[in-house]
């Protein structure tokens, strides 16, 4: 007997809240916390601090303020909640964890392969390669694959690795020495970590102003001094002859 399809009944569950808000918040008491606490305060005429407080009135002051209570630490003991509005609440959430997800650095691991048997000219344009790689701030992971009976060559390669390490010593280091993994010797080399510009920036700044500086100086008009007045010299005093 054929079982009938029932295309109302879907075994699909209902979307849940990603955090307990309002009344699934079920504790006797919660930890209020938040940066809008002293604007719940004014809305509600009462000064309201982060604490302790009964689940019960927390909910009645998001009620008034319509507003949801949203328990951010379930954890914790008692739980940590916030008064806010839930799709605000989720949208700051997103807004942050992509900003995180923007600053974190994310390493790039470039591979580049050799045989026991790699010539000159093979290996040199393969550290060319490495080195723009390096360049661009990517980890270069550089292996020797053994192939049948190379694997009897198991020095060559790691020769081959070291030299390879040592063309590259000024851009970068290697994390550890060349290992062996079944058929395959590899080492990891990390580029060295740049020195930042703003150096340059300020003592070419610095220089400018100087250079200004001196312009001016030079180019600053010459005030002449007032001549100091010599003193004018007094006729001599002629006696006039006493008459008897």
């Amino acid at each position: 007997m054929s079982r009938r399809f029932n295309r109302n009944n879907n075994n699909r569950k209902e979307d849940k809240p990603q955090f307990r808000i309002n009344m699934m918040i079920r504790v006797p008491e919660i930890r209020l916390v938040g940066n809008n606490l002293d604007v719940i305060s004014g809305k509600l005429g009462e000064e309201i601090e982060s604490g302790i407080y009964p689940t019960r009135k927390a909910l009645s002051w998001a009620n008034k303020l319509e507003m949801d209570l949203v328990e951010i630490s379930p954890k914790a003991k008692p739980p940590v909640c916030r008064i806010i509005d839930y799709s605000k609440f989720l949208y700051e959430r997103k807004k942050k964890e992509k900003e995180i997800k923007s600053k974190a650095v994310k390493t790039v691991i470039k591979e580049i392969r050799f045989g026991p048997n790699t010539d000159d000219h093979d290996f040199a344009f393969k550290v060319k390669h490495a080195q723009g790689f390096m360049e661009d701030g990517a980890k270069v992971k550089a292996y020797v694959q053994f192939k049948g009976r190379t694997i009897v060559f198991k020095e060559r390669g790691e020769l081959l690795l070291l030299r390879f390490m040592k063309e590259l010593e000024k851009l970068g280091a290697a994390e550890a020495l060349p290992r062996l993994e079944g058929r395959r010797m590899s080492v990891i080399i990390s580029p060295k970590k740049r020195k930042k510009a703003t150096t340059k920036k300020k003592k070419s700044r610095n220089g400018d102003n100087k250079k200004s500086d001196k312009k001016a100086k030079v180019e600053s008009p010459k005030v002449e001094q007032p001549k100091a007045e010599s003193p004018k010299a007094e006729p001599p005093k002629v006696e006039k002859p006493k008459v008897e």
